[in-house]
């Protein structure tokens, strides 16, 4: 049986009403799913993972659910750096950290509608990169590992769409600087340190301005092979 963490507000709210409880009256019952129990996870991600409101907890809903599974699996095993996220899941099971990316990856939610209003240039730059890359760096297209409309492939890659820019500067940076890791071949830290810092800034203002299309969905297959070989990509689909 998966390790299922304490509800421990809960059982303290319980024993409080149990104090002052009618002798003989039988004790309130609380609801033990998995939708109750990763509640704790809308303190950052929002209610139901729809993201944080300050720009740098992503949006969990709705990614494939094998990409979820991979980064709870890296912040547990040091793959991945945040020592809030670490703690959390360091005494969780392989399949309990699969019933967590499971639920969430589940849950169809509408996205808000994006606030961001780039410059043009800096849009112009953005756009270039994110469908046909730069060749002469070996930077490939946005699209051609995350899908033409940018929402993912399931099971492993995840869409871009719908994420704060700050967010997705910050995982630039955590990759250029080794703080984020995937298996080998690590081809998401290979994009990240061939391109320089005012690139991505334009891949994140311009990807963190578009609309996401309804529906948001993970396609199941990219039309074509990968770019480069990407050891995260494999990892998740094998699980």
């Amino acid at each position: 049986m998966p390790f299922r963490p304490p509800l421990l507000p809960l059982l303290l709210f319980a024993l409080a009403l149990g104090g002052f409880a009618a002798p003989g009256a039988a004790a309130p019952k609380f609801e033990d799913s998995i939708a109750q129990r990763v509640m704790a996870c809308s303190g950052c991600h929002g209610a139901q993972g729809r993201a944080g409101p300050d720009g740098f907890y992503p949006r969990i809903a709705g990614k494939p659910a094998g990409y979820l599974y991979n980064q709870l699996l890296n912040f547990r095993d040091g793959r991945r750096q945040y020592p809030l996220m670490t703690h959390l899941v360091a005494p969780l099971t392989d399949a309990y950290l699969l019933e967590m990316a499971n639920h969430f990856s589940a849950l169809e939610l509408p996205y808000p509608a994006p606030s961001a209003n780039p410059p043009p240039d800096l849009a112009a730059r953005g756009e270039v990169l994110v469908h046909k890359g730069d060749p002469a760096r070996g930077v490939p297209a946005c699209v051609s590992c995350h899908g033409t409309q940018m929402t993912g492939v399931a099971p492993a890659i995840p869409g871009l769409l719908g994420l704060p820019r700050d967010y997705l500067n910050g995982q630039f940076g955590a990759w250029r600087t080794g703080k984020r890791r995937a298996h080998q071949p690590d081809c998401m830290r290979e994009v990240a340190v061939r391109l320089d810092l005012a690139d991505i800034n334009a891949v994140s203002t311009w990807l963190a301005a578009q609309p996401v299309p309804v529906p948001a969905k993970a396609v199941g297959a990219l039309p074509g092979p990968l770019p480069m070989p990407c050891g995260g990509v494999t990892e998740g689909a094998a699980r």
